[in-house]
């Protein structure tokens, strides 16, 4: 295979691509109210999210070719999970980054304060930077001598006994946890949360005293996934662990989609797939994806790639913070290869940072089937292909998981997400896909 070496000129007005211009920035739709149980999603570098760099400067071009780097940790953050260990390992030499891809307005306290938390599947607990937060981002923190419906919850509290690393500072629980290369100390919390136009009281989240490094999210997260302190849990009697998202392409203009909580108004014509439990990573969710189909052939993949191992971790997941899908090396390998003699053995293929199939002549690609135990979901090519006009390049968008970090993970990511209702029905243990343009 030639690899090629593409000036930094090209290889920035391609990445750019995936984010809006800043014609699209002018008069963006950006004072929507989210209304009953539906929250509006941004895209981190939406025209109406704060922490889009006003200009296009150089700093935004660097921070959009970290965007695979910042994956390598989110895969990082993932294998930590699937190992079961507590620190997530740093790669040598160079500072890696983890920011969040969507987020969305949460209010919190009395009188409510507005922050835009990450939203993340793969994370249970909800956090925000307080006022005083040594090493937290600047951009906003929540003033909690502000609320009057404030509290710090005490040692004996249950909740405590559900965090990780809990300690007594003057009768009060505090935590440690890491997030990406991030390390966080935070007192354990309660306060009224407020989604869209439903108040949750007494909600248990933390309030970040200390951070180091850079990867907690600038106004907090919101965790998504099915342990004892997540949205679900906390919230069962209101959204019957029920909700779903619809994630807006790098390509729209508005940039904006939903995430809808509870079972009233989720789509009736959807196909499911059972969720998988895993025992040992209940945040996780898996799903049994049984084979690939690149155009009309199904590739030939060993099972093994595939096999879901709650021991080991290995198997399939859908992530809100991963945004290219990764393969283990045997199924990527043979998905790519087919991939490349559908669109023809005679085009010769090059290679784009961490993307190795690539062309600078116009293609025709086929759609890619992935099947899951009583689901089939077909991505046309805008899910599967990144491509620029400036430089004529286009890339498939996935790759192999990482090698060095013996990933046993295939891992279903946002861009391959974007413009689908994803649907996750806890109590009935499945997950759903339907075909929506979310913007």
């Amino acid at each position: 295979m030639e690899t090629l070496q593409l000036p930094l000129s090209i290889l920035l007005s391609f990445l750019l691509l995936l984010l809006p211009t800043s014609s699209i920035a002018q008069n963006p739709k950006c004072s929507v109210q989210d209304q009953g149980s539906t929250l509006e999603v941004l895209h981190i570098y939406s025209p109406c999210s704060p922490f889009r760099p006003p200009t296009p400067s150089l700093s935004w071009e660097e921070s959009v070719l970290q965007m695979q780097q910042e994956d390598q940790a989110r895969l990082q953050f993932l294998s930590s999970l699937v190992a079961g260990k507590s620190v997530v390992p740093v790669a040598s030499g160079r500072q890696i980054i983890q920011s969040p891809t969507y987020i969305l307005r949460a209010k919190i306290g009395t009188p409510p304060q507005t922050m835009l938390m990450a939203m993340d599947t793969s994370n249970d607990a909800a956090w925000v930077p307080c006022s005083g937060c040594v090493g937290c981002p600047s951009s906003a923190a929540f003033a909690s001598a502000k609320s009057t419906t404030y509290k710090n919850l005490p040692c004996k509290s249950p909740q405590c006994s559900q965090v990780s690393k809990p300690t007594c500072g003057g009768g009060a629980c505090l935590f440690n946890m890491t997030f990406g290369s991030s390390s966080i100390a935070a007192n354990l919390s309660q306060d009224t949360l407020t989604l869209a136009s439903d108040p949750i009281p007494n909600y248990t989240f933390g309030c970040i005293q200390k951070a180091t490094g850079s990867s907690v999210p600038p106004q907090g997260l919101l965790g998504l996934g099915r342990g004892p302190l997540s949205l679900l849990s906390q919230t069962q009697n209101l959204y019957k662990s029920t909700f779903s998202y619809c994630l807006p392409s790098f390509k729209s203009l508005n940039f904006s989609g939903s995430l809808r909580l509870g079972p009233v108004g989720q789509p009736q014509r959807i196909k499911f797939t059972p969720l998988l439990k895993n025992p040992r990573r209940s945040s996780l969710y898996y799903v049994n994806l049984i084979a690939i189909r690149v155009g009309r052939r199904t590739v030939d993949i060993p099972p093994s790639a595939f096999a879901f191992n709650p021991t080991t971790g290995s198997g399939t997941i859908f992530d809100s913070g991963t945004v290219f899908t990764r393969l283990v090396q045997p199924a990527y390998i043979a998905v790519r290869n087919e991939f490349r003699r559908r669109v023809g053995p005679k085009l010769t293929v090059t290679s784009l940072g961490g993307f190795d199939t690539c062309y600078s002549a116009p293609i025709v690609a086929p759609a890619m089937t992935f099947m899951f135990s009583g689901m089939n979901v077909t991505f046309p090519p805008e899910n599967l292909l990144i491509h620029s006009t400036a430089s004529s390049i286009t890339c498939l968008a996935m790759a192999a998981s990482p090698g060095d970090l013996n990933s046993v993970l295939n891992v279903i990511a946002n861009m391959q997400q974007q413009n689908h209702r994803v649907l996750y029905d806890v109590p009935n243990s499945r997950l759903g896909v339907a075909r929506e343009l979310c913007t």
